[in-house]
């Protein structure tokens, strides 16, 4: 992601949740993914020339951390962020060897999604983006599909949100909060509207219409127990972003997050946080040219 108006994040706040990260995203995907292109299959011998991924939006590196030791062969990621201060984290971090001990190489792009063409990706073995959808515009969007699909490329997108939240024990103001987080995620922002909880939906259409392959699986966030310290800054960012869209409810939300940040500490507060991962795969599943063989 990049450009004028894109959030961006604390490095802090990405490291704290890489590990609820890495616990959620579907390795399901990975079979799919595996059955499309040889060259990810680990039954099957490494091309030689390896894989290029290209990871947008890429923060200190996370996905390219979870992914490259789970496939084979030898890589080389593209590491694409508009956030100089996350790139200077995210190569230095990526591991050295595949699943099968190949090596893996990776540089960072400083870039915007409005420079992502099928030019762009030719050469290109997977797209990836973690985190990412919810924060684009349907106009950016389809601009991400029509260059994957374009470049015949695979495309696996983790984590985006979905808009459901389930806390345990209930409070009555769950609802409220949820829906006026889930408004601010659909705000307008610098003249863009994000798509937030509408993402996931809306990339099955737009990879669909061009004629691709999608599957998608849940990929739910687990907080609680020894995720309190994710689970205090994920609260605190929950409301906060309620409070902001609906200031009316700023008396009810503070207290709310009160009660709820005192459950956290006494261990005595679950989260689940509903996500969906994607994988957009050029064609129909099993066409030549397509699994593979």
């Amino acid at each position: 992601m990049g450009g004028v108006g894109r959030p961006r994040f604390c490095p802090q706040w990405l490291e704290l949740r890489e590990r609820a990260d890495a616990a959620a995203r579907a390795p399901e995907l990975l079979r799919p993914l595996r059955g499309w292109s040889p060259a990810l299959d680990p039954d099957r011998t490494p091309d030689p020339d390896g894989l290029v991924i290209r990871d947008l939006g890429c923060g200190t590196g996370s996905m390219g951390r979870w992914l490259a030791v789970r496939l084979p062969g030898p890589q080389h990621w593209v590491l694409q962020d508009h956030d100089p201060v996350l790139l200077s984290r995210a190569a230095v971090r990526m591991p050295s060897t595949a699943a099968d001990g190949r090596p893996v190489t990776a540089v960072v792009e400083l870039g915007d999604l409005a420079a992502l063409t099928a030019a762009a990706l030719a050469g290109t073995s997977l797209v990836t983006a973690s985190a990412l959808l919810d924060l684009l515009t349907r106009e950016e969007l389809e601009r991400v599909a029509e260059a994957c699909t374009g470049a015949r490329c695979p495309a696996l997108f983790a984590l985006s949100v979905t808009g459901r939240v389930e806390l345990t024990p209930h409070d009555p103001l769950d609802a409220e909060i949820a829906a006026a987080f889930n408004a601010h995620q659909r705000r307008l922002d610098g003249g863009r509207r994000l798509l937030g909880p509408d993402a996931g939906p809306a990339a099955v259409e737009a990879f669909e219409r061009r004629g691709a392959t999608v599957v998608t699986q849940a990929s739910p966030w687990r907080l609680g127990g020894p995720e309190c310290a994710l689970t205090e800054q994920w609260l605190r960012g929950w409301v906060g972003a309620a409070r902001a869209q609906r200031p009316g409810l700023a008396r009810a939300a503070d207290a709310y997050l009160r009660r709820r940040l005192e459950a956290c500490a006494a261990g005595e507060l679950g989260v689940a946080v509903h996500h969906t991962d994607l994988l957009a795969l050029p064609g129909p599943y099993g066409a030549e040219g397509g699994a593979g063989g």
